[in-house]
């Protein structure tokens, strides 16, 4: 399959009359051929307990949710916003079914003021922040984002113990286990089997890119290539990608 690039029709949208028929149009096209991908991600989430149908309706309010908020004019990749923003609604839709009744009231509003700053937190600063970083935002200590942590994963909402696909993941997960960064690991389990599929070359790439959170000229500088090539093989890369989501 020739893998589309939606960039312009993001341009397009964004350049449309919200309450406009033509808008309204654009968004239903880019929802609806991402739609698989939606289901990719929801089909991996399919052994918590809950019907494979209901994650695949949250995983698709996740992907209007991407849609609707995309911006197309910082450069990134619809697929490199788009998975962390579905796999965020399932895990938080998974989070509130299965929320132990006895964990503390203090813990629960713990967890989700951590959860929101999180992603307010990255969406300014285009990254996952930090525990620390975190911490600053709520004026809390560092210990008690960690406590919030470590009570998000006793749900098993993530797993850091999957095999990663080469030694530079393996590096990624021991940084993640230092210091959680959620949306990294999802973005890691939604796309490590279309990894796989990737050159040695560009699967390194986009590991140094969206799991390490390099520029483009920092990975030309590690890999020993132009910036301009780096881009040029990021683009591949996610087109590829994205057409083995639509695979699925």
């Amino acid at each position: 399959m020739n893998a589309v690039d939606y960039q312009p029709l993001f341009y397009e949208l964004a350049e449309a009359e919200r309450d406009g028929e033509h808008y309204q149009r654009l968004r239903d096209r880019l929802v609806t051929e991402h739609l698989p991908m939606a289901r990719h991600i929801a089909d991996r989430f399919a052994e918590r307990g809950e019907s494979v149908e209901d994650l695949r309706q949250v995983a698709a309010v996740g992907l209007i949710n991407a849609v609707d908020r995309f911006d197309v004019t910082r450069g990134i990749d619809f697929l490199a916003f788009a998975v962390p923003t579905i796999t965020g609604e399932v895990r938080r839709y998974l989070r509130d079914q299965g929320w132990a009744v006895r964990v503390p009231r203090r813990l629960k509003e713990l967890c989700v003021a951590i959860d929101t700053a999180r992603v307010e937190l990255s969406r300014v600063s285009g990254r996952t922040p930090t525990p620390s970083e975190v911490a600053r935002h709520l004026g809390i200590e560092v210990d008690e984002v960690y406590e919030g942590l470590h009570a998000m994963s006793a749900y098993h909402l993530l797993s850091l113990d999957e095999q990663s696909i080469s030694e530079e993941l393996n590096h990624a997960d021991r940084l993640i286990s230092d210091d959680p960064a959620l949306e990294v690991v999802e973005l890691h389990h939604a796309l490590d089997p279309m990894l796989r599929g990737l050159p040695k070359r560009e699967r390194r790439i986009v590991v140094l890119r969206f799991f390490r959170g390099m520029t483009q000229s920092q990975i030309a500088d590690s890999v020993g290539v132009s910036q301009m090539h780096v881009s040029r093989l990021l683009s591949r890369s996610l087109a590829r990608l994205r057409s083995l989501l639509d695979d699925e």
